[in-house]
């Protein structure tokens, strides 16, 4: 074989190898958008037991979802290496605004507990961000439940 033949074989073989790849990529990608997906379709109350459940499978201990009315905007209690945390569910259409932070923020003390968080399948707005930031509320958005849907899936494996 001559020097070009191997390089023409080196070339096919590194393209078999990047459609592979690639493939794989969107496979997962897919499947992970399926998943996320179904979440935009729940009601409010399926969408706290979803993530209930996906706090119990990244690790979170006594987890349980409070009773809907009278909440004092807390959704989950939740606790993961001796951190107490009460979380917020919040499954819209559009970005989340700045009411689910203060409401966070008033059940986790309400609750007594260290950290308050709010999870959504979306976005959230500007002014929620600057909130979050100045009360100190986690801010759980559509990227960083995607993720905590990955990692579920690592640990499950």
């Amino acid at each position: 074989m001559s020097h070009t033949d191997n390089i023409i074989i080196y070339a096919i073989a590194a393209v078999i190898f990047l459609a592979a790849a690639g493939a794989v990529f969107f496979v997962r990608r897919a499947a992970a958008g399926r998943k996320t997906g179904a979440m935009d379709e729940m009601e409010g109350h399926d969408f706290e037991y979803f993530c209930a459940d996906l706090l119990e499978r990244n690790g979170f201990s006594e987890v349980e979802v409070t009773r809907g009315s009278g909440d004092f905007g807390v959704d989950i209690l939740a606790e993961k290496d001796g951190v107490t945390y009460a979380v917020q569910c919040k499954r819209y259409q559009g970005a989340v605004g700045v009411d689910a932070v203060l409401r966070t923020y008033a059940g986790r003390d309400y609750y007594d507990r260290m950290v308050g968080a709010v999870m959504s399948n979306q976005y959230f707005t500007a002014p929620a961000a600057k909130a979050a930031e100045k009360l100190q509320i986690l801010l759980w958005d559509r990227g960083y439940v995607d993720g905590m849907l990955e990692e579920a899936e690592t640990l499950r494996k």
